[in-house]
């Protein structure tokens, strides 16, 4: 008989699901899914294993879980920004530096997460999945920010992803790569560029 998920409502139940998913998802990212089990997990959230499977299915469920909160730490603070305030010509440069600034500290703050995070989405399909759902997600949350403060951007869509990418690309090279020879500011105000190329098509609104 298959064992019964609950969906606890409770706030004491509530409160130790996510402290499993919290502390479950760091053990994951410290020792590698692959080398995690779920008594490990249990013991290392404190609490006995069968409270684990009241409340997922199996480690992976936990990990699930884990990225999604993980995503929502990293992509919360950066629409609450954009959400707040009226993007224009005159901000959008600053705007951008201060956004970049931000994302670079989560994702220092979860650099071991990212490393290992990033090779399962290559050999799992349900985690590459919830990766580009995720992304997908936050493209359209950004085409509908850019769109309320009135910016007319022909292909939208693709251009955001196209920012996304660069953003992201240019996020490791300054966390995981030491270039002796390369300026991370430069780095940051040429990858702007790009950014407002895309963004103010007009080469004399630049």
């Amino acid at each position: 008989m298959p064992t019964i998920i609950r969906v606890p409502k409770q706030k004491r139940s509530i409160e130790k699901r996510n402290k499993i998913i919290e502390k479950g998802f760091e053990l994951i990212c410290k020792k590698g899914f692959h080398n995690t089990n779920t008594a490990e997990i249990a013991k290392y959230a404190g609490v006995s294993t069968g409270i684990i499977y009241n409340y997922f299915k199996d480690k992976k469920d936990i990990l699930m879980e884990g990225i999604n909160l993980y995503f929502d730490k990293i992509m919360f603070p950066i629409l609450e920004i954009l959400n707040s305030e009226k993007i224009t010509l005159n901000n959008i440069e600053p705007l951008l530096k201060r956004l970049i600034s931000i994302l670079i500290k989560q994702k220092e703050l979860t650099k071991v997460a990212n490393e290992e995070l990033k090779s399962l989405s290559y050999s799992d399909k349900d985690i590459n999945k919830l990766f580009l759902n995720r992304k997908e997600m936050m493209a359209n949350r950004i085409v509908k920010i850019l769109e309320f403060n009135d910016f007319k951007i022909d292909n939208i869509l693709e251009k955001v992803y196209l920012i996304i990418g660069l953003v992201e690309n240019l996020c490791n090279e300054i966390i995981y790569n030491n270039y002796q020879n390369l300026n991370t500011e430069v780095m940051t105000n040429e990858a702007i560029n790009i950014i407002l190329s895309l963004v103010y098509e007009d080469e004399d609104l630049l």
